[in-house]
């Protein structure tokens, strides 16, 4: 999936296959109209050797993110580079049949809007939280309507190939690939938005498990609070540790009389206040608001220290909507993971919020649709 240029030896030694079989597979690529040739490369030696590239033009992969109430949708072209980008789209689906029409309408709005040949729309890859089979293309949480995967659905109803994915995963390989983890062997994804989910990366590559459930951590049991987690179980670390523990906790502290310049928003507003918001009131230092994103923050931490005590990972990345409070997160994470933690493994795991924010879900999304240009079926990632 290299991007730049290259010659037939250097292709060969990187592949660790013969020159022959390389020439060959670059002729057909060329013949096919994926790979161009840039000329001879002046070596000032010697028979000077060509140049092969990918053609950027040669097909274009959408990725679709889906959120809570918006719909993150993105266009890449062959070569790996953003083209058209539309963030936060209005839109709470509803996991019924209905919600997944409207996924497919907009979709396909979207598509049409870019103005490129549908033809060369090669792959769409699409998010969804929870338990998410990337291989077989079924999914557990969302959708999951008729006895046969719910990719071979959308790809039957949108006209084009379609894979899925979780949305954490999907984050995940695009931090591998284009952000914080890029070069990074062993390291952690966490992604806290509305719930929390978490990414690996072992060896290189995105680890997902026996049947792509991997880094379902919002789901162990650790509080004895009697709160109703989404999985239908109680007492799960994403019932105190997620962007739902954080909006659940600041209407409780409001309506008891505890101020913040979201106050008159939760008492009067018409409209469900949002994790943005939220967010936002932190950034403009928010007292209430960043006494409870600390508290999150050290409850996580607590936790983390016990993976990377387990996975010693290089790196841990914090990534999904809370991120984007930068230190108030930050900070209280890797306090409660120096506390907990064991001291020479702590020094080995840096902590970092994601460079990607909140694009890492489309960009993965698209990288992971074009991954499965260059990549056979259980080797994606």
């Amino acid at each position: 999936m290299n991007n730049q240029s290259s010659t037939v030896p250097d292709l060969a030694k990187a592949l660790d296959l013969s020159i022959p079989t390389v020439t060959k597979i670059i002729g057909e690529m060329c013949e096919e109209g994926y790979v161009l040739s840039y000329g001879k490369l002046e070596t000032g030696e010697g028979r000077p050797p060509t140049v092969y590239g990918l053609n950027r033009e040669a097909g274009y992969f959408v990725g679709v993110d889906i959120k809570k109430f918006t719909l993150n949708i993105a266009l890449m072209n062959f070569t790996g580079d953003m083209v058209q980008t539309e963030m936060d789209i209005p839109c709470s689906l509803e996991n019924t049949a209905e919600g997944l029409t409207e996924l497919c309408n907009y979709t396909t709005r979207f598509i049409e809007s870019t103005g490129i040949d549908r033809n060369k729309i090669l792959n769409i890859c699409i998010n969804i939280s929870g338990r998410v089979n990337p291989e077989s293309g079924y999914s557990y949480s969302w959708f999951n309507f008729e006895e046969r995967p719910l990719a071979e659905v959308l790809t039957e109803r949108l006209g084009y190939t379609v894979s899925i994915d979780n949305d954490t995963r999907a984050m995940t390989y695009a931090e591998l690939i284009k952000g914080a983890a890029h070069g990074i062997k062993d390291a952690m994804y966490i992604n806290i938005s509305w719930g929390l989910g978490a990414g690996l990366i072992i060896d290189g590559k995105v680890y997902p498990g026996k049947s792509g459930f991997s880094g379902e951590i919002g789901h162990f049991i650790v509080f004895d609070n009697e709160i109703l987690c989404h999985c239908g179980k109680r007492g799960c670390l994403e019932t105190e540790v997620s962007g739902e523990a954080l909006h659940r906790s600041l209407l409780q502290a409001v309506h008891e009389g505890r101020k913040s310049i979201l106050s008159d928003r939760i008492l009067h507003g018409e409209s469900p206040l949002t994790l943005n918001e939220i967010v936002e009131a932190i950034n403009k230092e928010d007292l209430l608001c960043i006494e409870l994103i600390e508290e999150i923050g050290q409850k996580l931490g607590r936790y983390l220290a016990g993976f990377i005590n387990v996975l010693n990972p290089a790196l841990v990345v914090i990534g999904g909507v809370l991120a984007q409070t930068g230190d108030y997160i930050l900070l209280p994470i890797r306090s409660a993971m120096r506390k907990y933690s064991l001291n020479l493994v702590n020094k080995d795991t840096e902590i970092v919020v994601t460079k990607l924010q909140e694009k890492a879900g489309t960009v993965g999304a698209c990288l992971l649709a074009r991954s499965r240009i260059f990549f056979t079926p259980g080797e994606t990632y």
